[in-house]
């Protein structure tokens, strides 16, 4: 699974350069945040890539079929993430997936292993100190009532590779990253779906780094968006 990330400055220097290379795109929405750790439960407004855009998007996608905004916010607690076997059948998901690709940058996530009743937390990154650039899927909602726009995203899960299996050791599941070569077909609507499926693999665990931090960092009840919670623990 993938419920809490950090996105702070190689992600946002990663948004900036792709806005220059790509000069024809433009960035709806403000964002100003650093998040060195945010719970996808707190559903934090994030730089997400798009075909023609760079949108702040919601974390936590919301289906077209949500009725009111009740029931819209019910929904986005559980969509943080989109399994990539099932992508396909669930209807929150189903029809995101066919054009509604998006790429969301990331300085590192973390995960929790399960040791005996204790819960270990890990901080993952890049091995070569760049970016996570994971796969992801939006929708775009309208509130009937209101006429509120929410733009919202869902981070895609694969099947652990052998470094994640040994972190994230009770679920095995780990986010869809990519390539950066492969960025362009993944965002492209126009994509097939059986090149979009040949995209959703696992990572490679040799180009993942992790490191053990503070018990402090699944505490909800702390400030835990700080520069310190990164720091390796012994």
């Amino acid at each position: 699974m993938c419920f809490t990330v950090s996105f702070e400055g190689k992600a946002i220097k990663a948004v900036k350069e792709h806005l220059l290379i790509n000069k024809d795109l433009r960035m709806r929405g403000e964002f100003n945040d650093t998040f060195y750790l945010v719970s996808g439960f707190s559903h934090p407004k994030l730089p997400v890539i798009k075909y023609e855009s760079v949108d702040v998007s919601e974390w936590g996608l919301i289906p077209s079929f949500a009725a009111n905004e009740d029931k819209a916010n019910e929904i986005a607690n559980m969509t943080l993430n989109a399994r990539s076997d099932t992508i396909h059948e669930k209807p929150s998901f189903r029809n995101s997936i066919k054009d509604k690709r998006c790429i969301l940058p990331l300085d590192g996530f973390y995960e929790w292993q399960h040791i005996n009743k204790k819960k270990q937390p890990y901080y993952i990154y890049p091995s070569d100190g760049t970016v996570f650039y994971l796969g992801c899927i939006y929708n775009t909602w309208i509130n009937r009532q209101t006429g509120e726009v929410r733009d919202t995203f869902s981070i895609i899960t694969t099947d652990a590779n052998q470094l994640m299996e040994k972190i994230h050791n009770t679920k095995k599941r780990m986010p869809l990253i990519l390539p950066k070569n492969a960025l362009q077909e993944w965002i492209d609507p126009s994509t097939k779906i059986s090149s979009v499926d040949s995209l959703m693999t696992t990572y490679s665990a040799e180009l993942m780094s992790a490191y053990t931090i503070s018990p402090d960092a699944g505490n909800s009840r702390i400030n835990r968006n700080i520069p310190e919670i990164k720091n390796k623990f012994i």
